[in-house]
């Protein structure tokens, strides 16, 4: 007879809803997470989409420690001395359909571990699993801090770079063109001054993308995210790229800080935190088997994070998957099979969500992004030269409009532009 009827790996936003949906059932369930604490090894930019949170826990705001919810929306393409900046507001974005707030993953873990706990879940912290355990062709436990743990099923939400995923499924470690380096740093300021820089009535916030010159012009972005009384701010580079750079990340960081178009947002800050996080680049394609004999996927473990340029996801699909992850494993276990076939059904469920099939609509971007240099460095500056034409005023005649512009589209191609754009469309 097994220790456990399940073992989660990793406490981040899938396997705590993983856990509560296995204690729920009634099934004795173990989680191992490395850090010391939840949340003390997690990453994130900072913006959760609220509507996966809510099919879990229906009364999550009442005690979920969300920053801001965000009603502003900020696209920039940074040259290295200006910003051209697309921004939306719009009713909808307070609606609880479409609801997403930011948040700080130190916070926002040791919630989502609390009600998994409070559901049955034994936690154990501050142990990494080192292996799996392999019985017959199947995995029927882990071996953690020197200890053996056999369980009947074991999820896998242990992060992107998890040296497990190969020994469960046969994956192979991702490249370094299909994950990316995030770097990022949560800078204190006081809540009606985020409030104020923002524009946003208090109790709301911003998410502010950017593309161009944070990256030194590679492929990648950065982002800036604003809490109660704290901004999040960071970059994420293809590891690939980044790693053909004359510029290390964090000094690209600190330049992004500094650039024109951002440095208002964060002057007089105080940096309290300083993290990096390999994050998912590559997109559907990438992602290893979902389900084995004995153990299922979920969460960055899984690959599942979605990079549309416009919008960056990552924690609402680990939740949608925990969650489903955690229902196939109970229904399994039920049923006395925890085979491949017999947790097949979690495979299911995720193609009739939102998961997978977002992820298959977007799986043509990241080509598109790694493709399309001129994304990340002539673009913003013909946004750049586009915008002085129609806004610099010096007193000399001004030129017909279409005689300032095509110039400038020249300068790139028009051709290029045409086909770059063809390319995007297809891609999203």
């Amino acid at each position: 007879m097994a220790d456990f009827d399940a073992i989660v790996v990793g406490s981040g936003c899938a396997g705590p809803v993983a856990a509560y949906e296995l204690a729920k059932a009634g099934r004795s369930v173990l989680v191992v997470e490395r850090g010391n604490y939840c949340g003390a090894k997690n990453v994130s930019g900072g913006r959760l989409y609220t509507h996966a949170l809510r099919a879990v826990f229906p009364d999550f705001a009442e005690s979920a420690p969300l920053e801001r919810r965000v009603t502003r929306e900020r696209i920039s393409l940074l040259a290295p001395d200006a910003a051209t900046t697309l921004e939306a507001s719009d009713a909808l974005m307070s609606d609880e359909r479409y609801e997403s707030y930011t948040v700080l993953r130190a916070r926002l873990d040791p919630w989502l571990a609390g009600q998994a706990e409070q559901a049955g879940a034994e936690y154990v912290n501050g142990i990494a699993v080192e292996s799996l355990i392999m019985a017959d062709g199947r995995v029927s436990g882990v071996r953690a801090g020197g200890d053996e743990i056999s369980a009947d099923v074991v999820l896998l939400c242990d992060g992107v770079n998890s040296l497990l995923t190969p020994q469960a499924v046969g994956a192979t470690v991702p490249r370094p063109d299909q994950v990316a380096v995030g770097i990022k740093q949560v800078i204190e300021l006081p809540a009606q001054v985020i409030s104020d820089r923002a524009l946003c009535a208090p109790g709301d916030g911003l998410a502010w993308l950017f593309v161009g010159a944070a990256t030194g012009g590679r492929v990648g972005g950065g982002f800036l995210y604003t809490n109660v009384d704290s901004i999040s701010i960071g970059l994420v580079a293809t590891a690939s790229d980044l790693a053909e750079s004359p510029v290390p990340i964090y000094q690209l960081l600190e330049e992004f800080n500094q650039h024109p178009g951002v440095a208002a947002m964060i002057a007089g800050g105080k940096v309290v935190e300083h993290s990096g996080h390999l994050v998912a680049e590559a997109g559907y394609d990438a992602m290893p088997p979902l389900v084995g004999d004995g153990v299922l996927l979920a969460g960055e473990s899984a690959l599942m994070c979605i990079n549309a340029g416009y919008t960056v996801r990552g924690m609402d699909l680990a939740i949608a998957a925990g969650q489903q992850a955690g229902r196939s494993a109970a229904a399994a276990l039920e049923a006395g099979d925890t085979s491949a076939a017999g947790l097949g059904g979690y495979r299911t469920a995720l193609e009739d969500s939102f998961v997978l099939q977002d992820m298959k609509t977007l799986r043509r971007f990241p080509h598109f992004m790694e493709s399309t240099p001129r994304m990340f460095g002539q673009y913003p500056k013909l946004a750049r030269d586009a915008m002085r034409s129609l806004f610099l005023v010096d007193g000399t005649p001004i030129r017909p409009m279409r005689k300032q512009l095509l110039p400038l589209a020249k300068q790139v191609g028009v051709w290029n532009l045409v086909k770059d754009l063809n390319k995007g469309m297809r891609a999203l």
